[in-house]
């Protein structure tokens, strides 16, 4: 599965969605915020993304400016040939190891993606088994590029042993379905793994740094702050138990120690500088 389409223009629903393919998302231009999971990317010009697929993502962008972007969906597998070869580099590592990460090229990187970007659609407008497997090559171009690019923040990585590391994925696999669950709890945690409640959380703190459900209230909290967002309408109460809190006061008290303002005040800015017809005003 290849698909690449190269500065496409157009608006629609921001709407959360998952794939089992990879991407490679780069930004040209408008005004966009673009959701991967908990995290809210405000992106600029240049600023390339790479997505695992299978965190749910979606864009918010602002209709009242042009919206132009250029998208590979790939399979990973069809790079096997690449990476297989003598002395091959490990393109994917950036994926496999980030799972969602933002470049933010500017300069001469940003004018080298656009140019290897405009050399695929060059190679694809040929329409020919050459063209295809010109283009293939140029974006394999692209992935070493984006490697290279990576190197740093690849080898700051903090390396775990592997048994540790694969665990801890597991215990966050799990929480990406469970984690609005009212009744989410260690116990739980332990059925369901079978390993014990204290084992888990002995290393999750390690690998991550954060306790299991410091993780989780976090989780909460953003995605919090994605409703808010992508549902202006929507009540406090609401986004409150939607997450998984029994709580409002809960909520609010958490909300404000993650963000520095109650969900309420948080709200209310968000909605300052939109038009009356609720679309964001151009800056």
């Amino acid at each position: 599965m290849f698909e690449f389409t190269h500065r496409t223009e157009g608006h629609y629903e921001a709407e959360f969605h998952s794939h089992t393919f990879y991407e490679l998302y780069y930004f040209h231009e408008g005004k966009c915020n673009y959701l991967i999971g908990d995290q809210i990317y405000n992106l600029g010009p240049g600023d390339l993304i790479l997505m695992y697929g299978m965190t749910l993502h979606c864009p918010k962008v602002d209709p009242s400016v042009p919206y132009i972007r250029t998208i590979v969906h790939f399979d990973p597998a069809l790079l096997r040939p690449y990476l297989d070869a003598p002395n091959a580099v490990p393109i994917l590592q950036p994926y496999e190891r980030f799972r969602n990460y933002r470049l933010c090229l500017r300069g001469e990187d940003k004018e080298e993606i656009e140019r290897l970007l405009r050399t695929m659609r060059k190679h694809q407008e040929r329409g020919t088994k050459v063209g295809e497997g010109r283009m293939m090559l140029a974006f394999v171009d692209i992935l070493h590029f984006v490697y290279e690019k990576c190197l740093e923040p690849l080898n700051e990585k903090r390396e775990f042993s592997s048994d540790k590391e694969r665990t801890v994925q597991d215990v966050i696999a799990l929480l990406e379905h469970r984690y609005t669950d009212e009744e989410l709890n260690m116990e739980r945690l332990q059925k369901e793994l079978h390993l014990s409640k204290s084992y888990l959380a002995k290393i999750f703190k390690e690998v991550t740094g954060v306790t299991i459900f410091d993780y989780v209230y976090r989780k909460r909290v953003n995605e919090a702050k994605v409703l808010f967002l992508l549902h202006p309408g929507m009540a406090v109460t609401e986004v409150s138990f939607r997450l998984g809190f029994k709580h409002l006061a809960h909520f609010s008290r958490l909300f404000k120690q993650q963000v520095g303002e109650t969900p309420e005040k948080y709200k209310r800015r968000l909605g300052v500088g939109r038009s009356s017809d609720g679309k964001a005003e151009r800056s």
